[in-house]
Order: C-alpha cells, then sequence, then structure tokens
C-alpha cells in the first residue's frame, strides 16, 4: 500500500502485467460503483486486477474479472469478491470508448485503483495487445537499461 502525500492519492492495487502484455493508447480515470463492504475492504489495501478487463453493456462499461476479497467484519452485508462493477463515466467518454474498442479492435484494461480525494478511482487504458516479438523487445530493452545502470554505478 503506497501513500503519495503530495496528492492525496492513496493508491490500492496495480496492475503491473498489463504494461507487459498491452501498449497503452489512452488512459482514462473512471470512478466506480462499489458496496460497503468493498470500500472498507479496499481501504485495507486488498484488491486485484490482473486478470481483470473492462466491457461494454448496453451502453455502459463494466469492469469484469476484478477481485475485492470479502470483508471480515462485514456480516450479512457482504458482497461477491467476483463481481461485475459499473465504471462511472461521462457520456461522451463512454461514447468514445465503446467506438475505439468497437471501431479498432482495442482492449479495455485496469491499471490501477486507488482512493483520490476519498472517492474510489480505477485507472482504465485503451490499449492494444502486444505480440510475442514486441513482448521480447521489451525485455531486451529492459535487461539493457539495467545492465547499463550496473556498468554506471561500478565506473562511479
Amino acid at each position: 500500500m503506497k501513500v503519495n502525500k503530495n496528492t492525496g492519492i492513496k493508491i490500492v492495487c496495480n496492475n503491473r502485467k498489463a504494461r507487459f502484455n498491452y501498449f497503452f493508447l489512452e488512459k482514462i480515470e473512471a470512478g466506480i460503483v462499489l458496496k460497503g463492504s468493498e470500500v472498507k475492504s479496499l481501504r485495507d489495501g486488498k484488491g486485484n486486477i490482473n486478470d481483470a478487463y473492462a466491457a461494454d453493456n448496453l451502453g455502459e462499461i463494466f469492469l469484469i474479472n476484478s477481485f475485492i476479497p470479502l470483508y471480515k467484519q462485514s456480516s450479512y452485508n457482504n458482497h461477491n469478491p467476483r463481481d461485475m462493477r459499473k465504471l462511472l463515466l461521462k457520456r461522451r467518454e463512454v461514447n468514445k470508448v465503446i467506438g475505439k474498442i468497437n471501431r479498432d479492435g482495442l482492449t479495455i484494461v485496469p491499471t490501477k485503483i486507488y482512493f483520490k480525494k476519498g472517492k474510489a478511482k480505477v485507472e482504465i487504458a485503451i490499449s492494444k495487445g502486444k505480440k510475442l516479438f514486441d513482448k521480447r523487445n521489451t525485455k531486451k530493452k529492459r535487461d539493457w537499461e539495467r545492465e547499463q545502470a550496473r556498468i554506471l554505478s561500478k565506473n562511479k
């Protein structure tokens, strides 16, 4: 759980695997509809969006396959951990996103969940999937940068 004091943003979970598997074309901040026990569980720093994606359902965007674990102290009001959760976007943004995914064959991937001024937010990215050779190039580039940093630190 990372707390950034300057911006008032408390990051709950990141999707690090998404950066390796997709090219991000555009990032959008969206609100998310949550139940009380889901919010409490997220405030504890628990949640997972590694396998999650967003999809269009009757003109609305829903977050699918995200995992928010059950909150222990909640009794009969607990939630389903793998429920579909509605994302809150303006109508113009929804139409733009739906148009891009239908026309260009792109994917909506959540990159992180965080609290901003006490409200739960999801950063989603309109993205294009990487091919195997793109992933290899990314890995080679990362390894080379790591090796460069190692060489430079030895020289100092």
